[in-house]
């Protein structure tokens, strides 16, 4: 298939090999030029404009967004839409609220435009090697996306799970669900740190991904972080919330669902923010691990 990809960040860069590994003709843009050189010297064709872009398309075109939910979602779809004709479709694979996604979903609509939503899980790594995906849109859509998404995922790691819009709001709750998880491993650890034992806590963490119950890749990235600092003494225990758990916190007030784990971790990340904590320090570094976030160093 012949793609567009908007936004060479992170995820986007690593999905734009992804594709162009398994055989699809991508075609990278990214607002700075910078991320389009270094993306041509893989072999993928790189644009400087979204106008460039959509010309180097066939009808029907197919564009992927991989930018930052909210305005930047916002400026890419102002500047697309008028480019565009009936029968294109436009993928937002990034963390947009998935009430943004229905209003821009029928503004599109209107256009003779599709919107697909693609709630994309699995970190940076994923996006390379096998991501998890949870598509929303039109059954017709999906079924022209279906070949070029199981080329993307990992073995049973795609589901269309409803028309647009629920795309994101399933990948708004496994964040959610992922809030929690975390702060449960980050908390674990800081009472292992307050004990009355001397624990070697990679040892731990090794120990827990092979044959636990807790087993799974959020400890192997675990044990990875303290292998890699075994106190975690370069990382501040600042946790930013980016989003998806607030919404989904928002969500289950508006359904009277009771998430106490949920709004728990979500509070707590708000706290890091405010003091360091040893449980902040094992969920900036997982973060780290597996999606590429920034941590906060600590200079003390």
């Amino acid at each position: 298939m012949k793609i567009g990809l908007v936004g060479l960040g992170k995820m986007g860069y690593a999905l734009a090999l992804n594709m162009h590994q398994k055989g699809h003709q991508v075609i990278g843009y990214n607002r700075s030029r910078d991320k389009v050189d270094a993306i041509k010297k893989e072999g993928i064709t790189g644009a400087f404009s979204l106008e460039d872009l959509v010309k180097q398309l066939d009808k029907p075109r197919v564009l992927w967004m991989m930018v930052p939910a909210g305005d930047p979602v916002e400026e890419v779809l102002r500047i697309l839409a008028p480019l565009l004709d009936e029968g294109d479709m436009i993928i937002d694979g990034g963390n947009s609220n998935y009430k943004d996604t229905l209003r821009r979903a029928a503004a599109l609509e209107e256009l003779g435009i599709s919107m697909v939503d693609i709630g994309t899980s699995g970190g940076i790594e994923g996006a390379r090697k096998g991501a998890c995906m949870m598509v929303g849109g039109s059954n017709e859509d999906y079924h022209r996306l279906e070949s070029l998404l199981q080329d993307l995922c990992i073995e049973d790691g795609l589901a269309h799970v409803g028309p647009a819009g629920a795309g994101h709001y399933v990948k708004m709750i496994h964040n959610g669900i992922e809030y929690g998880m975390m702060q449960a491993i980050g908390e674990g650890f800081e009472i292992l740190k307050e004990s009355p034992f001397e624990v070697d806590y990679g040892k731990v963490a090794q120990v827990w991904r092979h044959g636990s119950v807790i087993r799974g890749w959020l400890m192997d990235l675990t044990h990875k972080a303290f292998v890699e600092d075994p106190e975690l003494s370069s990382i501040k225990g600042v946790v930013h919330a980016s989003g998806e758990g607030l919404w989904s916190v928002q969500e289950a007030l508006e359904l009277s669902v009771p998430v106490p784990v949920m709004s728990a971790s979500l509070f707590t990340r708000y706290r890091s923010q405010q003091q360091d904590t040893f449980s902040g320090k094992v969920v900036a570094g997982l973060r780290n691990q597996f999606g590429g976030h920034a941590t906060v160093k600590d200079e003390s």
